[in-house]
């Protein structure tokens, strides 16, 4: 009786033992987490030191880029094609719907997901696995430096963040001069042909398309992505219309300038039609690019003074 006393007491010697080693590890571990806000307004516990982060959107692969902590950067979405360097980081899937199981395999520190493409059942789906992920929410082109500055903040280079800031609004301000007491371009950004789509006025785009010196012809509506019916297009008659690149939206737009409606229409009468890339679509650092390519076709004029 006595051997077995003790070989039950030396087990739950060694389980207590466990249990605290386990209860120590996991107060290690709270006591490295910092809490921080992301935009969305969520609570984030995030390592003291992020070293291996998943980027789930190409405007944060970007920024990440731009701010010099690409080494730490160990996966992206399908997406995430600038830099070039970018498509060789292991892929994690399509933005509305990553693959759960090789972002866990990737072991990261932080995901990084935005409101302009990723779901927040993913966002969900990764906290109950226990991944911290830190959402961001540019809504304008200040919010695109928001974003720079809280997450160079996040990953500890507010330096690099704060340089890259003071870059692009150098920029910015160098495009503002130029357009600066011209009037302004009455534009329709087409975002989608069918169905007919543009944006709201508390979206990036549009702030891109004032910054450019154009006027949003859908300044008015408050969804960010409005649709418009062909009668409310001739109706507003806008002198541009302006498209991000895809050859799908351009070979609907080659079919509808060949519609009686749509001949009719002012850009088209006079063949302004601005077809920017992708970048026009991005929240981030290459944003002042389209800006700036957008008011050099809208305004070339003022691009020859001196």
């Amino acid at each position: 009786m006595r051997m077995v006393a003790q070989r039950w007491a030396g087990k739950w010697w060694a389980v207590a033992l466990l249990l605290a080693a386990m209860l120590a590890a996991r107060e290690t571990h709270a006591q490295s987490l910092r809490l921080v806000v992301d935009e969305t307004g969520r609570r984030v516990g995030v390592r003291a030191q992020v070293e291996r982060i998943v980027s789930l959107a190409p405007n944060v692969t970007e920024i990440l880029y731009a701010l010099g902590v690409d080494s730490r950067l160990v996966g992206v979405s399908n997406y995430c094609d600038y830099p070039p360097a970018a498509k060789t980081k292991p892929q994690v899937g399509e933005i509305i719907n990553p693959s759960l199981e090789k972002i866990v395999a990737l072991k990261p520190d932080l995901v990084l997901a935005t409101t302009a493409g990723n779901r927040r059942e993913t966002v969900i789906a990764l906290e109950r696995l226990g991944v911290a992920v830190y959402g961001i929410a540019p809504g304008d082109i200040e919010g695109v430096f928001r974003s720079i500055q809280n997450i160079s903040e996040l990953l500890g280079v507010p330096e690099a963040g704060a340089k890259l800031e003071a870059d692009l609004r150098a920029q910015f301000a160098a495009v503002a001069a130029r357009v600066e007491g011209r009037a302004r371009a009455r534009v329709l950004f087409v975002l989608w042909l069918e169905p007919l789509m543009s944006v709201g006025r508390y979206t990036f785009i549009h702030d891109v398309l004032q910054r450019a010196g154009a006027e949003s012809v859908t300044a008015e509506r408050a969804e960010d992505w409005p649709r418009l019916s062909l009668e409310e297009v001739i109706r507003r008659n806008p002198d541009y219309l302006v498209l991000a690149h895809s050859p799908a939206l351009e070979q609907q737009l080659a079919d509808l300038r060949q519609r009686p409606a749509w001949q009719g229409l002012r850009a088209l009468e006079k063949d302004h039609v601005i077809v920017l890339d992708e970048t026009v679509l991005r929240p981030g650092p290459r944003i002042v690019e389209a800006v700036e390519r957008l008011a050099r076709a809208l305004h070339p004029e003022a691009f020859e003074e001196q």
